[in-house]
């Protein structure tokens, strides 16, 4: 459990089932109707984690019903998205449209209506500050992006994992960096015990005065993101669909919680 970021919790019962139903049914669903998983998919389901992890923070904000709430916790908001996200799939799989372009169209609009929701509360609230977070998310994904594709130059066999596996190490500079600017710039905490450690450990450094401690969860999560990828890049090239699947979810790992970072630096205190 000291794993486990602050907050982790199942939902009530009754809701653990209906997520359990939901998640059980799109998956038994999927795997009988087999759909090809490429790079374009991992792409389309980019507004979804942006949109769980918005809903994540209206939850922490208290902006949900209580009848609703329980499915936007630590990890339930991310079941949810994936539920819903899977059963959009499943429809589009059902139509004459393309797929991808569907799943990506309904997760940026999903993602357009609760994140400008959490946007709306900050500034109703007057507590509205984006620049900061913002650019640490323009900065971490930049800087993704360039360790994506030295891993590219250096080590060929991994540049098999494409635009994708830039996408997934682009979001774990995301991750690192908001964090990042989180705790050392606006004096936030980090809810995850091993970031933490991670983090105080960089503290107590000769660089702390200078660098802060986030600079080491930086580097630490560019470094994680960027092996994982080289090691699942063999997976793309001989099992498409699959290697693609782990890409999405080494994505999500990092997006979800970068855009959560993002918007609840955004709009609340620390």
């Amino acid at each position: 459990m000291a794993l486990l970021p602050e907050g982790f919790a199942l939902p009530p019962l009754p809701h653990l089932l209906l997520l359990a139903l939901a998640l059980g049914g799109v998956a038994y669903a999927l795997r009988e109707r087999a759909p090809s998983f490429r790079t374009r998919h991992v792409i389309a389901l980019v507004p979804w984690m942006c949109a769980g992890a918005a809903g994540h923070v209206l939850f922490v904000l208290g902006e949900f019903p209580p009848v609703l709430a329980p499915l936007f916790g630590t990890p339930s908001a991310y079941l949810t998205t994936a539920a819903v996200a899977g059963g959009v799939w499943l429809a589009s799989l059902a139509s004459d449209a393309d797929d991808a372009v569907v799943l990506g169209a309904a997760g940026t609009l999903a993602f357009l209506v609760v994140g400008g929701r959490t946007l709306a509360y900050g500034a109703a609230a007057g507590s509205l500050t984006p620049w900061l977070p913002a650019a640490g998310f323009v900065g971490g994904a930049l800087l993704g992006v360039a360790v994506a594709m030295l891993l590219y130059r250096v080590h060929d066999a991994a540049s098999v994992a494409g635009v994708a596996g830039v996408v997934a190490v682009a979001a774990h500079g995301v991750d690192g960096v908001t964090t990042a600017v989180g705790v050392d710039l606006l004096g936030f905490g980090e809810r995850t015990p091993l970031s933490r450690l991670i983090i105080e450990f960089a503290h107590t450094l000769p660089t702390a005065g200078v660098l802060g401690g986030g600079w080491l969860f930086v580097l630490v999560k560019l470094v994680v993101g960027a092996v994982v990828v080289a090691a699942i890049a063999p997976t793309v090239r001989d099992a498409p669909t699959e290697g693609n699947v782990l890409l999405a979810l080494v994505t999500a790992v990092g997006l979800g919680p970068g855009v959560h970072n993002v918007l609840l630096f955004a709009v609340a205190a620390p």
